[in-house]
């Protein structure tokens, strides 16, 4: 006859082999989600997973439970990882799930439409909240692949546009399993940078799930919280994501979002002659008034009896043509120091002035102008000044602390 033993001895006897068991301690199951509970008290999950034939009980614990970035939904389609093995008071097989995953484009859909109401529900899409751009930025922090295309048409763009603009760039992985951390961490970074005055977030195009990662809650909410105007550029103009929702301005490529953050030079120099011309026709046109009044006193002056009244009261007309000089010449005056200002301002446009002041610039055999990261020792580089161009050969790159720079 067999050894009489407790239930409870039972139940440990089974939970043992089960849990002696390495294929049942790390499990990725696919299924569908029934009987889902979530208690309000303790935050735990209690649901089934099943599939056609056969179904099996499940509990995630809050603190997993906390991490999901969708909201389970009664028969919504998951895979999820867990263990199995037996609670041992009830002599029930279940699974403990410690992660879950939409299955399939339409739940991961789901999953997005959930998590983009809850965003916005809690105002992070909201108009109010939106930062203006600033007209005439210093420094563009970007984040971004240090390898991507999408750094090189921000570098192209900018160069032709804002040439004075700085770059800080903070590299991070686009996509993969870790890239959601390193964009929201490198958003946080660069807000607390003070010379930055925007930031630029952007990826090139790619499929769905390579631009899905700028859907995760932690870069939308790193988003918000940042202070400094922040751009979106992820993809192509036709690709959406819940950063584009939350960013201060979208842009449907990283070439526009460097057209957005910085002013056009060329527009800038159409804006200054315009108001040079304006200056020059309000001072002919002030000066025409004025000598036309002249002409005035002139003809009344010509007849007999104005003539005699001149005579009479010659005081009086030389007061009034006194007042009139005075009055020309400081319109004159403050006319011509308009028109220096704006020709000042014009003239600091031009890079060639600054080089007749002695300085110099480092420039490609072709003449493009290279920055700091494109000196590379044994490279031949053109140091360019207002009259002359010497051929040089760097012989070491060496990076300069900033704490230790003399200003």
């Amino acid at each position: 006859m067999a050894e009489v033993i407790t239930v409870s001895a039972l139940n440990r006897y089974v939970k043992t082999l089960l849990d002696a068991n390495d294929a049942l301690f790390d499990l990725a199951l696919r299924g569908e989600i029934a009987n889902f509970v979530q208690n309000a008290r303790s935050g735990h999950c209690y649901f089934s997973l099943r599939d056609e034939a056969s179904s099996v009980k499940a509990v995630m614990f809050r603190a997993d439970a906390r991490r999901l970035a969708f909201r389970p939904e009664e028969g919504m389609r998951v895979v999820v990882r867990c263990r199995a093995t037996l609670y041992e008071r009830d002599g029930v097989f279940q699974l403990y799930v410690n992660d879950m995953f939409p299955d399939g484009i339409g739940t991961a859909q789901l999953a997005l439409e959930q998590l983009k109401a809850k965003l916005e529900q809690e105002g992070l899409f909201a108009l109010e909240h939106k930062k203006p751009l600033p007209a005439f930025p210093k420094c563009i922090g970007v984040v971004t692949s240090k390898t991507g295309a999408a750094l090189q048409d921000i570098r192209n763009v900018l160069t032709r546009r804002w040439p004075s603009v700085r770059l800080l760039l903070c590299p991070v992985t686009v996509q993969g399993f870790e890239a959601a951390q390193q964009v929201a961490d490198a958003i946080k970074k660069l807000d607390q940078r003070k010379e930055v005055d925007e930031i630029i977030v952007a990826r090139g195009g790619g499929s769905r799930e390579d631009l899905w990662v700028f859907n995760a809650e932690m870069i939308a909410r790193a988003a918000y919280r940042c202070k400094k105007p922040l751009i979106s550029a992820i993809g192509h103009e036709i690709d959406y994501t819940i950063l584009d929702f939350v960013a201060d301005c979208r842009a449907p490529t990283p070439s526009a979002a460097a057209e957005l953050a910085v002013p056009d030079r060329a527009e800038q120099e159409r804006i200054l002659l315009d108001l040079q011309q304006n200056i020059r026709k309000n001072m002919q046109k002030r000066f025409d008034l004025c000598y036309n009044g002249l002409e005035q006193y002139n003809f009344v002056l010509e007849q007999g009896l104005a003539r005699r009244n001149w005579q009479k009261s010659q005081g009086q007309l030389q007061q009034v043509q006194d007042a009139i000089r005075q009055q020309m010449q400081k319109r004159l005056h403050s006319a011509e120091l308009q028109l220096g200002h704006a020709a000042a301002l014009t003239g600091s446009l031009d890079p060639y002035k600054v080089l007749a002041r002695g300085y110099t610039m480092v420039t490609a055999a072709n003449g493009t102008i290279l920055n700091a990261d494109d000196l590379q020792p044994e490279k031949t580089i053109y140091v360019r000044s207002a009259s002359r161009r010497a051929k040089c050969r760097v012989e070491a790159v060496e990076e300069i602390n900033e704490s230790t720079q003399k200003f």
